[in-house]
Parts: structure tokens; sequence; C-alpha cells
């Protein structure tokens, strides 16, 4: 066999590897989709408590233990709160519902726009159009069969959780080799891979702390205007509207309006206008104003691609679009900087594979 034969099937050899890998990689990601939701959430918990573990495991020296024990306070930090404000949540939208269903059905509603010529009309064109008594008790039934439902929890969804903290483990206690395994991986010099690495922590940090910080603030002025306005409760409504406020597509939003139809109902036309305004503009808008200033300048980003990538990893992968977003953002922008750095026909710096420490006790 002469060189050019030899070359060519060396040159065949190649391209089928690489078409091998990339199938098996293609093939690797569908059997990985299903548990999307449970790998994102898994490595972004094990992002913010990593400073955590590495103070247990430094305390006590044993790796499945101080995993075990960083699983559990990520459990009691992050399950037992979000379990207990939903479940109150639900409650009192179920009690919420059914006091405006009894309202609409008395005739409250109509006797109340009846006292104002100006917005009587109004009144009868809503009674002529829809069937409040029979939409809002709909809802009612709605709101307490999702009571129940999320009591007794699916089996997807008990089985995602469970499946999360299993992931986050691993993640945990094997977190110094599945760095090392992935730097490995990466075509790409110590340096870059480093810092890609440090890009991704930022990345989950910022998302993750900002979206709690724009809670804050929203949850902050909802329970001012509920205090304001001489609501009850207003700092347990506010740190529920804060919390609901990290959810996507929900939001505090869930709170005040119904907080605004019982003013109306009650006559306090003023103050449910007021809430409405202060709800919809103020605590509404505050989110898509604070939200990308916070995650983006901690990403690099712009403001605008900021605000697209949470939005847009949302509309695309759902819930965990909410780390997945900002996060292929910020790679993709990343890697095109790695590819600037190097002139055109250059290859990337080469990295050996073997472990100095092992290459140097092996010479």
């Amino acid at each position: 066999m002469n060189d050019a034969q030899s070359g060519r099937r060396g040159q065949f050899g190649t391209y089928a590897l690489a078409a091998a890998c990339v199938a098996g990689i293609l093939l690797c990601l569908l059997i990985a989709w299903p548990f999307l939701g449970a790998i994102t959430w898994a490595v972004a918990l094990a992002i913010l408590f990593s400073p955590l573990h590495s103070r247990i495991e430094a305390r006590f020296g044993r790796p499945n233990l101080a995993a075990l024990l960083s699983v559990a306070i990520v459990a009691i930090v992050v399950v037992v709160p979000a379990v207990f404000v939903v479940e109150r949540l639900i409650s009192e939208a179920a009690s919420g519902a059914v006091s405006i269903q009894a309202r609409i059905a008395d005739g409250e509603l109509q006797r109340m726009l009846d006292a104002y010529p100006r917005i009587a009309p109004l009144g009868a064109w809503i009674d002529r159009q829809f069937d409040l008594p029979s939409m809002t008790a709909s809802l009612a039934t709605w709101i307490s069969n999702l009571g129940a439902t999320f009591v007794r929890g699916s089996f997807l969804q008990v089985a995602e959780v469970f499946l999360t903290f299993y992931l986050l483990f691993y993640f945990l206690r094997d977190r110094v080799a599945a760095r090392r395994l992935l730097k490995n991986w990466l075509p790409l010099a110590t340096a870059d891979a480093d810092l890609l690495f440090r890009r991704v922590v930022d990345t989950v940090h910022a998302t993750v702390y900002g979206t709690l910080a724009v809670a804050a603030v929203q949850g902050f002025l909802g329970g001012m205007m509920f205090w304001v306005l001489g609501l009850s409760n207003p700092l347990l409504w506010g740190l529920v509207m804060g919390l609901l406020s990290i959810i996507p597509v929900l939001g505090a939003f869930i709170i005040w309006i119904p907080a605004a139809m019982l003013l109306m109902l009650d006559g306090s036309w003023a103050r449910a206008l007021i809430l409405t305004a202060w709800g919809g503009i103020v605590v509404g808008g505050i989110d898509n104003v604070l939200r990308p200033m916070f995650v983006g300048n901690r990403l690099r980003l712009h403001t605008i691609p900021a605000f697209i990538s949470m939005i847009g990893g949302l509309v695309l992968f759902g819930a965990p679009g909410f780390i997945l977003g900002p996060l292929a953002v910020t790679v993709t922008v990343l890697l095109v900087e790695f590819w600037n750095k190097h002139p055109e026909g250059t290859e990337l710096e080469p990295r050996s594979k073997v472990d100095p420490q092992l290459a140097r006790k092996s010479a």
C-alpha cells in the first residue's frame, strides 16, 4: 500500500470517527432531553451551593457524608419554603375566589354599578356579554382542584424533584473530577477553559441572584402599597408577591389583581384603581427594567440581549430556560471571542491531556 492510499484511509478514518462522535453526542442529547429540567436545576444548585459544600467537606472530611449534608441543607432552604408558600397561596386564592363568586351571585356587583349612573351601562354590557357567576364558579373550582393536585403532586413532578437532588449529590461530591474531565475534553487552552468555567459560574450567579434582587424589590413595592391602602397582612402578601416573582410565568399580579377586585366589590374604587395602576405599571414594569440591568451587568451583556436570552430561554426550554437561555448566549459570545483570538489558519493552543503531576512522576 503506497503512502497516498494510506493517507486517504487515515483521512477517511478520521472523518468516520468525527461523524461517529457527532452522532453519539446527538444520541446522548436525545437520551438526556427528558431530564433536562432536573439536570439544569441540579447543576445550578451545585454551582450556587458549592462554597457551602466546600466548607462542609473540609470540616467532615468524608465526601459522601458532606454531599449528603449539603443536599439536605439545600432541600430545607429551597423546597420547604416553596411548598409552604405555594400551598398557602392556593388556599388563600381559593377562599378569595369563593368570596368573589358569592358576591357576584348575590348581585352585589350589579348593585354597586347601578349606584354610579355613568358606568351602569358598562355593568349591563358586561352582564350581557359574560356570565360572571359561572365564570367565577369555574375559577373557584379550578383553583380548588389545583390545590388538590399540588398537595398530591403528579408522579413526574415528584420524580423530577427527587432526580434533581439525586444528581445534585453527585455533582457536589464529584465536582472536582467533573471539572477536570470537562477541561480535558474541551478543545481549548487551559486559560480559555478556566475563563469559560468562570463565565458559566458568573452566569448562574447573576441569573439567580439578580432574579432574587428583582423579586425582593417587587415584593417590597407590592407590600408597601398594601400597607398604604390599609389592606390586611401587607408583610405576608409582600413576601408572597416577591416569591411569586421568582417563578417563571407567574408573578405578583396573582396577588394584587384579586385584591383590586375585592376593593372594587367593596365600593373602594379609588383604592382599586390605585392598586391596579401601581401593580401594573410600577410592580410589573420594574421587572423589565431591573432584571436585565442586574443580570446583564454581570453577564457582560447589553440589556437587550440579556432580556431576550431570559425570555427566549423560557419560551424555548420552559422553566429550565431561566438558566439555559442566559447561559447559552454567554457561552456563545465567549466562544466567538476565543475564535477571534486565533488568526485564520492557526490552531488552538495545544494542551496535554496528561495530568502534569503524573507526567512529573513518570519522568
